[in-house]
C-alpha cells in the first residue's frame, strides 16, 4: 500500500515562533518524525446529487454516478472555483497549472444549475478529473448537452468510469492522468448506451464514440 509522508511545516513554524516569544530557543526542541498517511484506493462519497468512488493514490475518481433529470436552469456557475473535501486527499490547483489538462467536471455543473447549492456542490475536487482541454470543452460537453435533452422526457442515469492503463501518465505533482473515460447511460426503459472517450483531443462527433456496453 502506498504511503506518503507529510512534514507539518506550518505546525513547526508556529511552534518555533511561540517558543521565541516565550524566550526559549527553538534548538531545545526535537523535531518529531514525519506523520505517515495511508492513501485509500476506494473512498465512497455521497454528495446527494451525485456519488463518487475516489482513489486517493491516483488523486482522481474511480467513478462518478448521477441522474440527469429535467431541472430548470436558474443559476450560472459565475466565479465558482473548486474546493477540497475534508479528510479526502485529492488533486488541487497545482496539478492543473501550466499544462493541457482541464479540471473536468464528471457530474456537470450545467446539469445541476437549478439551485446555487447544487451547482456549487459540483465544484468539489472529488468530482474533478484531469481531462484534456479539447476533450473537456469539445465532444464531452456536447454529449452532456444531449443527455440533458434526453432527460426532458425521462431521467437518465449516468455512470462515468475513469480508465487507467498500465502506462498512464503520472505527473511530478503525484497526480495520475486517466487514459480515457467510459460513460454508461441507463434510460427509463432500462435500455443502455455506452461511450468511450480517450483522454485526448476529439476528432469525431460525440455519437461516433459510442461503443458496445460491456454489462
Amino acid at each position: 500500500m502506498v504511503m506518503k509522508k507529510y512534514h507539518l511545516l506550518l505546525f513547526f513554524a508556529t511552534f518555533i515562533s511561540c517558543a521565541s516569544q516565550l524566550g526559549t530557543s527553538s534548538e531545545d526542541f526535537i523535531e518529531p518524525e514525519p506523520i505517515e498517511i495511508v492513501l485509500r484506493k476506494d473512498v465512497f462519497i455521497d454528495k446527494g446529487i451525485f456519488q463518487v468512488s475516489y482513489n486517493e493514490e491516483f488523486q482522481q475518481p474511480n467513478w462518478v454516478e448521477y441522474v440527469a433529470s429535467n431541472r430548470a436552469k436558474n443559476v450560472s456557475r459565475g466565479d465558482l472555483d473548486f474546493f477540497s473535501e475534508p479528510n479526502v486527499y485529492t488533486s488541487d490547483n497545482n496539478d492543473y497549472r501550466n499544462n493541457p489538462w482541464d479540471r473536468g467536471h464528471m457530474a456537470p455543473a450545467a446539469t445541476f444549475a437549478d439551485t446555487f447549492e447544487n451547482i456549487q456542490t459540483t465544484f468539489t475536487y472529488v468530482n474533478c478529473a484531469m481531462q484534456w482541454d479539447q476533450l473537456n470543452q469539445g465532444e464531452w460537453v456536447e454529449l452532456e448537452k444531449q443527455i440533458r435533452d434526453w432527460s426532458i422526457e425521462s431521467d437518465v442515469k449516468v455512470r462515468i468510469t475513469l480508465v487507467f492503463e498500465e502506462d498512464h501518465i503520472i505527473r511530478d505533482t503525484g497526480v495520475h492522468i486517466p487514459t480515457g473515460f467510459e460513460k454508461k447511460l441507463t434510460f427509463a426503459d432500462d435500455t443502455t448506451r455506452c461511450f468511450y472517450f480517450p483522454n485526448e483531443a476529439t476528432s469525431r462527433n460525440w455519437d461516433e464514440y459510442e461503443v458496445t456496453c460491456r454489462s
